[in-house]
C-alpha cells in the first residue's frame, strides 16, 4: 500500500516543471506520431519543424530568445544641462546673533555658509576633540554660542546655532 502513495515529494517535484519543457515535449510528441501517421498511410510527409510551428511549441520558444536581449536596456541617459534648484529655505540669508556674529561675522549668510564658517573657526583654532573627533571643545566665543557648555557634539552643535539665527 505504501507503493501506491505519490510521496510529497515527488508531488513537490512534479509541480515544479516549467511550461515551457512540457510545451516543448508535448510539440515533439506530436510530430512524431504526424510523421508516423502520414509514413503508415505512405503519403508526402511534411517536416517535423514545420508541424512543430504549426501548433505553436517552437512559436512559444523564440519569443522567450528575443526576449533575453531585449531585457538589456541601456541605462537612461542622464541630463547634463539641468541642475538641481536650491531648496529656498536653505538659501535664505539668515541674521546671526551678536553672539553668533562674533564667530562668523555680522552679515546674513544662508544656513549653508553659517555651517562652513563655523567649521572653518573650529579647524583653525583646533577645537575638535583629539580623542572623540564628533565633539566640539568649545573656546570662549562658542561658549556663548552654545549655552555655556564646554564641549558639544557636532550634531548638538547645529540645534544650538539654529537658535541664534533669525530670518533677515
Amino acid at each position: 500500500m505504501a507503493t501506491a502513495k505519490k510521496s510529497a515529494g515527488a508531488k513537490k517535484t512534479a509541480a515544479k516543471k516549467s511550461p515551457a519543457k512540457s510545451a516543448a515535449k508535448s510539440a515533439s510528441k506530436g510530430a512524431a506520431k504526424g510523421a508516423s501517421k502520414s509514413a503508415a498511410k505512405g503519403g508526402a510527409t511534411k517536416a517535423p519543424a514545420k508541424k512543430a510551428a504549426a501548433k505553436g511549441g517552437a512559436a512559444k520558444k523564440a519569443p522567450a530568445a528575443t526576449k533575453a536581449p531585449a531585457a538589456k536596456k541601456a541605462p537612461a541617459a542622464k541630463k547634463t544641462g539641468a541642475k538641481r534648484a536650491l531648496n529656498p529655505a536653505l538659501a535664505a540669508p539668515m541674521r546671526p546673533s551678536p553672539e553668533l556674529a562674533a564667530v562668523i561675522g555680522g552679515d546674513p549668510v544662508p544656513r549653508s555658509e553659517v555651517a562652513k564658517r563655523i567649521w572653518a573657526y573650529i579647524h583653525k583654532n583646533g577645537l575638535q576633540d583629539q580623542q572623540n573627533r564628533r565633539n566640539i571643545n568649545a573656546d570662549d566665543k562658542l561658549r556663548t554660542v552654545f549655552g555655556g557648555k564646554n564641549q558639544v557634539s557636532m550634531f548638538e552643535m547645529t540645534s544650538l546655532v539654529n537658535k541664534h539665527l533669525s530670518s533677515s
